[in-house]
């Protein structure tokens, strides 16, 4: 499975951005799919994931923000983040659980940099 992220750039503070992530390869089965963001010099934190279903998840810092939404006919995540901060400062990467009947295998895409300055 290779994930293809886009979307991000530089924005000033009070600026949206929509990443947008493309699974394609040999897919079973997408169930979780979400961002994970590192800023410069920490680690690497969960921001968002919606399963398969719809049900969506979201870090406390992003809520009322961020709005995390798939297309599953296209294999894709999208993050629309809205309001964005100078501490979203960081490089997001798109990360998809591909579900079989016995097993799951987690794989993490390229990383998109997201930056909010003024």
């Amino acid at each position: 499975v290779q994930l293809q992220a886009s979307g991000g750039g530089l924005v000033q503070p009070g600026g949206s951005l929509e990443l947008s992530c493309a699974a394609s390869g040999s897919i079973f089965s997408l169930n979780h799919m979400g961002w994970y963001r590192q800023a410069p010099g920490k680690q690497r934190e969960f921001v968002a994931d919606i399963t398969s279903s719809g049900s969506t998840n979201y870090t406390d810092s992003v809520k009322g923000r961020f709005t995390i939404s798939r297309d599953n006919a296209k294999n894709t995540v999208y993050l629309q983040m809205n309001s964005l901060k100078l501490e979203d400062t960081a490089v997001y990467y798109c990360h998809v659980d591909d579900k079989y009947p016995t097993w799951t295998i987690g794989y993490w895409g390229q990383g998109t940099q997201v930056t909010v300055s003024s």
